[in-house]
């Protein structure tokens, strides 16, 4: 049951994606930040090409891009994100607001996931 579920969910964003969407790069981005061991939640305003800090984490964003003509629909952000003391990224690919777990940072400690695309 759970499988059929899963196969549907990927098929249904198989067949969006195929339709390949116009979209436009937004200036930046709001991610938001959980730190699963405090309960801290933090929304993180990030210019394109800038870097963030949430606790012992390193956020840059690459890009951000949303439907032509609606701002407010579904974020698509490219993200890097490495931890001080630690060689490497923790995470490096494209986050998509409408599907967190599709593309999530895998964390002990720490949660990061995009919110929207800021135009201004």
């Amino acid at each position: 049951m759970i499988i059929r579920a899963a196969m549907a969910l990927l098929f249904g964003l198989a067949t969006a994606a195929s339709a390949q969407e116009e979209t436009q790069v937004a200036s930046g981005a709001v991610l938001r930040g959980l730190d699963k061991m405090s309960g801290d939640v933090v929304d993180i305003e990030l210019a394109s090409g800038s870097t963030a800090q949430f606790h012992r984490l390193n956020i840059t964003l690459t890009e951000c891009r949303y439907p032509v003509g609606n701002p407010a629909g579904n974020a698509y952000a490219g993200v890097e994100i490495s931890e001080v003391g630690r060689d490497g990224v923790v995470f490096s690919g494209w986050m998509i607001a409408s599907a967190p777990a599709l593309s999530a940072m895998e964390h002990a400690r720490y949660d990061v996931w995009v919110m929207r695309c800021t135009i201004s």
